[in-house]
């Protein structure tokens, strides 16, 4: 059931706020984990990444203050393993098609769960405005120069992305903090084997750790601890599309961070994508009162 109507408007105004935030953070962390693919390949960097965030986010929340239900247990465990995943498959895929694609056939996952989640006609114009917005930063007109291995493992992480979703919001009615640390500490177990193979004892050396450590701060605990207040506070629809924004960041992370030109196509992309988060915010705070009623 819906859990947006469990704040005011300014609440839910915080929660845009902290969604918008992490995605940034997000974005500017994977152009900086590109560049420790060559030293320590792309499982190696995710292992990384996952695994100094769980030390990170472990220290900060301290999950073992609070008992655990078995239950919940199991909901936290399935979301650790869905982010863990989508983490390894991302970059897995990341080492072979650029960012802007990437990351606009990794969405596929949100979307779908937005669609899904969807009651009202108007969501559908909005959920088509930002399809349309990732269509167009996808180079559809070229799709034949990318690699299909990694549009496989692409497609992956976005199943995995979906499931992150569904998974994170079950997991996120215990203690927020708990639910992303220990959630955390799953997915670095998840993808640790894979890092290990690949990586060996490169890993291990200062100044990958020290790049790891940055790495997992902007890519993901900062934004994912950001995205578990937002998923407490939003619904399933209206967190998917708000994610619609993450194709546009990543194009502008792209932009100022590696200097990549954005075209008149891929900024109307820009704009549509906007345009669709603007729509579904607005009409989700507006059906607000009905969602509290439906609440269980």
């Amino acid at each position: 059931m819906s859990t947006l109507g469990r704040g005011a408007p300014s609440a839910v105004a915080l929660s845009v706020a902290a969604l918008v935030t992490g995605m940034v953070s997000l974005q500017c962390g994977a152009t900086f984990a590109k560049s420790l693919f060559p030293a320590v390949g792309a499982a190696g960097t995710s292992a990384l990444r996952v695994g100094f965030s769980a030390l990170i986010l472990i220290a900060v929340w301290r999950p073992w203050r609070r008992s655990l239900p078995a239950r919940e247990a199991g909901w936290i465990a399935l979301y650790g393993a869905a982010l863990g995943l989508m983490n390894l498959l991302f970059y897995l895929a990341l080492a072979r098609l650029p960012l802007g694609p990437a990351v606009a056939i990794e969405f596929a996952g949100p979307l779908a769960v937005a669609l899904i989640a969807s009651r009202r006609r108007s969501d559908f114009l909005w959920i088509g405005l930002a399809i349309l917005g990732l269509l167009l930063l996808l180079p559809i007109a070229t799709t034949d120069g990318l690699d299909p291995v990694g549009v496989a493992l692409d497609l992956g992480a976005a199943l995995a992305w979906a499931l992150y979703i569904l998974f994170g919001q079950r997991a996120g009615r215990v203690d927020g903090g708990q639910a992303v640390s220990l959630g955390m500490f799953t997915a670095a177990l998840v993808v640790a084997p894979f890092g290990v193979a690949e990586a060996g004892a490169s890993l291990l050396a200062p100044g990958i750790l020290l790049s790891g450590l940055a790495v997992a701060i902007m890519s993901s605990a900062l934004p994912y601890s950001l995205e578990m207040t937002a998923l407490r506070r939003l619904d399933r629809k209206s967190f998917g599309v708000l994610m619609s924004l993450e194709p546009a960041v990543a194009a502008c992370a792209g932009l100022v961070l590696l200097g990549e030109r954005i075209s008149a196509v891929q900024w109307l992309a820009i704009g549509l994508v906007i345009a669709a988060s603007v729509g579904i915010t607005v009409g989700s705070r507006r059906s607000a009162p009905q969602a509290a009623i439906l609440e269980t």
